[in-house]
C-alpha cells in the first residue's frame, strides 16, 4: 500500500502538473481575494452574486478567511480535474497492466492513489489559504480595514474550520473526479462531464426547478466549504455529499475490480 502511495506520489510531484496546478490555484486566490478588497467601494459589489462586504465586516474576526472562502468552490474543480486525469490516464495510457503486475490487488491500488492524492488535495488547500490570508494582510490597509481581530482566537479557531471545511468540499470534488474517471476512463470524457455537470448543469436545474439545489452533489459539495447556507444545514450536505460518494464509489469499486484490462 505505501508503495503505492509513494508510486502515486512520484506522478503527481512532475515539474508539469505541480507548477500549473500551484500557478492556477495561487491565480484564483490572488484573484478572488484581490476582488474583496480592491473593490470594496465598487457600486457592482466586491463579491459573488453582487454583494457588497463592507470594511468594518472584513474587520472581524471571519474577514481573515472571506477571500479564502469564495476561492474554496474553485479548488474542489481543479481537484476534480486532477483526479479524473490521474486516474483515467492509466487506461488511455496502458499503464495499469503494468502497475497489477507489480500489485495485483486492484483495491491496494485503487485505496493508495486515493490516499496520495487526498494528500496532493490537502497541500493545494493549504497553500490557497496561506496565499489568500496573506494577500488579505496586504491589502488591508488599501482598503481601510482594521486587521486588530485576526490575530485573536476567535479568528484563528474560524480558520481552522473553514480550512478543514475547504479541504472537505475539495475532497469531495476530488473523489468525484475518480469515481468518473474510473467510470468513463478517459481524461477528456470524464473532466468535461464533471465540469459540465457542477458548474453549468446543476445551476440551469436549480434555476428551472424549485428546491432541487439541495439534493445536487456539486451544490452541497460546495455547502461543505461555506459551512452551510440557508438552502441547506452543514450537517445535511454531508450526508448528502457521502450517501452519493459511497454509492457511486462502489460502483466503480466493483468496476475496476471486475474489469479486463487490455494492453
Amino acid at each position: 500500500m505505501i508503495r503505492v502511495v509513494k508510486a502515486e506520489a512520484r506522478k503527481l510531484k512532475r515539474r508539469s502538473l505541480l507548477l500549473s496546478t500551484f500557478a492556477t490555484v495561487g491565480g484564483l486566490s490572488g484573484l478572488f481575494t484581490a476582488i474583496v478588497y480592491l473593490m470594496i467601494n465598487s457600486a457592482s459589489g466586491n463579491s459573488k452574486r453582487g454583494e457588497r462586504i463592507s470594511a468594518l465586516q472584513l474587520s472581524q474576526p471571519d474577514g481573515l478567511v472571506y477571500g479564502f472562502k469564495l476561492v474554496g468552490a474553485f479548488l474542489g474543480i481543479v481537484a476534480l480535474c486532477i483526479f479524473a486525469s490521474q486516474t483515467a490516464q492509466e487506461y488511455t495510457y496502458g499503464t495499469l497492466r503494468n502497475l497489477l503486475v507489480r500489485q495485483p490487488s486492484r483495491m491496494k491500488i485503487l485505496v493508495g492513489k486515493f490516499i496520495s492524492m487526498k494528500i496532493y488535495a490537502l497541500l493545494m488547500v493549504i497553500f490557497a489559504g496561506g496565499f489568500s490570508i496573506a494577500l488579505s494582510y496586504a491589502l488591508a490597509g488599501h482598503a481601510k480595514v482594521s486587521t486588530a481581530k485576526w490575530s485573536s482566537h476567535a479568528a484563528l479557531v474560524i480558520l481552522g474550520q473553514t480550512t478543514l471545511n475547504i479541504f472537505i468540499s475539495t475532497l469531495c470534488f476530488g473523489t468525484l473526479g475518480m469515481i468518473l474517471g474510473l467510470l468513463f476512463r478517459s481524461p477528456i470524457s470524464a473532466i468535461a462531464t464533471g465540469v459540465l455537470w457542477t458548474l453549468i448543469l446543476e445551476n440551469i436545474i436549480s434555476a428551472l426547478i424549485a428546491n432541487t439545489a439541495k439534493w445536487m452533489p456539486g451544490q452541497n459539495f460546495s455547502n461543505i466549504g461555506e459551512g452551510g447556507s440557508a438552502i441547506a444545514s452543514y450537517k445535511y450536505s454531508l450526508l448528502i455529499s457521502a450517501i452519493y460518494l459511497l454509492l457511486g464509489s462502489s460502483l466503480v469499486a466493483i468496476l475496476f475490480k471486475r474489469r479486463d484490462v487490455a494492453n
